[in-house]
């Protein structure tokens, strides 16, 4: 029985790429580099800063001037980031029906907390979630199962009782690995490059209402 719904936050909750893209071509106008689309940011979205840098301007985080790009992202990130972030459509109603059976949801994201804290409040969630795990909240980020494990203590449920649903492999990884049953969100910030058939998902979903549908499996 499933008695929890666990979500990534960028690109299968939220859709965090307006900001971050933004963040990132102010960073590039800074470099005097060309910016990039919509198109080119969203399946590097979910991956972090350094993928968004590397993707702008091509240096790695072995390369010296990658610190000093990785803190001016950061900051104009800090200054953008609840402009233009939206939840996906249908998922207020499905936290709604969530609760309406009993069900609590929560998120679990490689987001630092600095930014989750400040920025789910202004998501306008029809439900409150019952627990938040970021980035930083355990020693390790996903694909490790410790951010799993802690949101499992919090809200008193089992692994084995929690569908969690996210857009990447680390997502599936470290569901499966937990032991939940894992759920790609097929919507999210995923590249023409990722052979998401090869990823530990039990299912892939289109659209959210899809959720309510696999509670009834």
């Amino acid at each position: 029985m499933i008695k929890a719904v666990l979500f990534d936050l960028d690109g299968t909750l939220a859709d965090t790429a307006p900001d971050l893209g933004t963040a990132l071509n102010r960073v590039l106008e800074q470099q005097q580099l060309p910016p990039k689309n919509m198109a080119e940011i969203r399946p590097v979205a979910s991956h972090g800063a350094a993928e968004l840098i590397k993707l702008g301007t091509g240096i790695q985080p072995d390369n010296p001037k990658f610190n000093a790009l990785r803190q001016a992202f950061m900051a104009e990130y800090e200054q953008h980031f609840t402009e233009q972030t939206v939840l996906f459509g249908g998922i207020n109603e499905v936290l709604q029906k969530l609760d309406q059976q009993g069900i609590v949801w929560g998120i679990i994201t490689n987001k630092s907390h600095i930014f989750t804290e400040r920025l789910i409040p202004k998501l306008g969630c029809s439900i409150a979630p019952a627990v938040v795990v970021s980035g930083d909240t355990t020693s390790a980020p996903k694909p490790s199962t410790e951010p799993m494990y802690y949101a499992c203590r919090q809200i008193n449920v089992m692994p084995e009782n929690c569908l969690y649903i996210g857009d990447a492999e680390r997502d599936m990884q470290a569901g499966r690995n937990a032991g939940m049953t894992t759920v790609l969100a097929n919507w999210g910030y995923i590249s023409a490059q990722d052979n998401t058939a090869s990823w530990p998902a039990d299912y892939i979903i289109e659209q959210p209402k899809e959720i309510l549908r696999l509670l009834t499996k």
